[in-house]
């Protein structure tokens, strides 16, 4: 979250030549599940195919489905995957479809199993969907899109068979609950580009808000929409940055700086909008930063954060813990996780203030809908006197914040993967598709 003019973010269309169509994948974070089941793999491969002897006439015009004719390998350092167009690659921890010989592989010593000890089986069939996806596009193209186009495409397949499992359709996944959902979401984050990494790079996947855009894209319209990915109708966040310093930082601020300037140009943004929903001025909203365990008085506090900030109606105040989530927020995550932590406080200040709903499920899907306004606005606002502008990796950032306090129980309440889709509503349509 840099204050330079330089450092602007823009929804781009990208343009770029055609890669072979496969998988960098990077898993992070330290397990959390300590068995894995040899034939998940298995289990997912039949379950997308499956799928595409159902749903493929629907994109190729009525023609029967073909399954990949070259098979599958899991390899291993001992074992490496077979030659791809005559070309042996060294091993590596990926997951790969090779179309000049329409086969899948897959790394079962490192990748396969460390995704599902630390998100679950459901994320490796939404790892084996991705690569099936670009089997189907060996199948009916297209053949001359930029490769983050493809693989963003191929993420949107992945998400239509997603949304055939939560639909109980599927043979190998079962009953799946809203924390499963948000832990394969969860790892779909981590399988972004680094922040900073431009989207006409070759091998360029996307970062996590574009993955997970072009993912629920598949769960909530389908194949059809998922083939009509091209360069000039998909919308790329993915930018490099614009300075040496910028990569240094990661465009991070410090930790005070962050809160400052976003809690001002928060005030801002609902100085010139609330009005807009209301016909009323905005009250300037009081910012409490507390000590851990140590929260202001409040008479039922609307609650965020696992209770570690909230809006209190009876004061008109908005409150964070700022010496343990504050900068964990920043620290493990980074400056616009603080951000959507503000953003989330004012946006909920902003519905009460209105007399609208926050602790239902469509209420805080509505406050994550005005919290992605509130960055639409900095990514569409006249930079020349702005003093906050995202910089990569921000919108990242922000997702990873609603996974951190947001993630789903086996209770009620809105999942992470609900949350993410109304944040970004926000973010690309600003503040009128949140109050429509």
């Amino acid at each position: 979250m840099p204050v330079p003019p330089s450092r602007v973010l823009a929804s781009t269309l990208v343009v770029a030549f055609f890669a072979l169509a496969g998988c960098g994948l990077v898993p992070v974070d330290t397990p959390r599940r300590n068995t894995t089941d040899p034939a998940t793999v298995t289990r997912s491969i039949a379950d997308v195919e499956r799928f595409w002897t159902a749903q493929f006439g629907e994109v190729s015009g009525g023609d029967a489905f073909v399954k990949v004719q070259g098979g599958y390998y899991p390899y291993s350092k001992a074992d490496p995957p077979p030659a791809c167009g005559g070309q042996q690659a060294g091993y590596e921890p990926n997951a790969f479809y090779c179309p000049s010989d329409d086969f899948i592989a897959w790394d079962a010593q490192q990748l396969i199993p460390q995704l599902e000890r630390n998100y679950g089986p459901l994320l490796v069939g939404v790892v084996m969907a991705h690569e099936y996806g670009h089997a189907i596009q060996a199948r009916i193209g297209p053949s001359n899109q930029p490769t983050v186009v493809l693989e963003q495409q191929a993420d949107c397949y992945a998400g239509a068979w997603l949304a055939d499992v939560l639909a109980g359709r599927s043979t190998a996944f079962k009953n799946v609950t809203p924390a499963q959902l948000d832990d394969a979401v969860a790892g779909v984050l981590t399988l972004r580009d680094q922040p900073g990494t431009p989207a006409t790079s070759e091998g360029a996947h996307g970062n996590a808000f574009d993955r997970i855009r072009a993912l629920q894209d598949g769960v909530d319209e389908g194949v059809t929409t998922c083939a009509a990915y091209r360069a000039r109708n998909l919308p790329v966040t993915e930018i490099p940055f614009s300075t040496e310093e910028e990569a240094a930082s990661g465009g991070n601020l410090a930790y005070d700086d962050a809160v400052q300037l976003l809690a001002d140009d928060a005030q801002s943004y609902w100085q010139r909008t609330y009005p807009q929903l209301t016909g009323s001025p905005w009250a300037d909203l009081a910012v409490q930063p507390f000590r851990a365990g140590e929260p202001p008085s409040c008479d039922q506090p609307d609650a965020s954060a696992e209770g570690r900030a909230f809006y209190c109606p009876s004061g008109d105040f908005v409150a964070f813990d700022s010496t343990e989530l504050g900068p964990y927020l920043h620290q493990e995550i980074g400056d616009y996780a603080v951000g959507m932590l503000l953003g989330d406080l004012f946006a909920r200040a902003a519905q009460e203030r209105r007399g609208e709903a926050t602790r239902t499920e469509q209420g805080q899907l509505t406050v994550d809908c005005l919290a992605g306004s509130w960055t639409n606005d900095m990514i569409t606002r006249d930079q020349s006197d702005s003093r906050v502008r995202l910089s990569p990796g921000d919108l990242d950032e922000a997702v990873q914040a609603l996974l951190a306090f947001g993630r789903a129980s086996e209770g009620d309440g809105a999942t992470a993967f609900d949350r993410i889709a109304a944040y970004r509503e926000g973010v690309l349509k600003g503040l009128s598709a949140c109050t429509n």
